[in-house]
């Protein structure tokens, strides 16, 4: 006997905000880790002023700085199929945006 694959099901998902996540957070920088199969995601904040300082201190020929501070805005724990689903996901939306773009550049 074979065993069958387990199917995927579309389904329209609504997520209702709780009081932490009913306002979306503003993050300009991201961080992926691995550890005993669960995926972290890290989204933080950097001062746009501080990358900016950092990007002319570079292009000026100085040496960068080792470290920078920012803030933790969340961290996000996955399994690795919810991994691969959201790396589908993104990559749906790239295509997409991509897509767009081409369409606009053609007109």
């Amino acid at each position: 006997m074979s065993e069958s694959k387990p199917a995927t099901i579309p389904l329209h998902v609504r997520l209702k905000p709780s009081d932490s996540s009913a306002h979306p957070r503003a993050v300009n920088y991201s961080n992926v880790g691995v550890a005993q199969g669960i995926a972290y995601l890290d989204f933080g904040f950097i001062e746009p002023a501080l990358l900016a300082a950092v990007a002319k201190t570079a292009k000026e020929g100085q040496a960068a700085p080792k470290d920078l501070e920012g803030h933790l805005v969340t961290r996000v724990a996955m399994d690795m199929s919810a991994l691969v689903r959201l790396q589908q996901q993104i990559q749906q939306v790239l295509v997409g945006l991509r897509e767009a773009r081409q369409g606009k550049a053609k007109e």
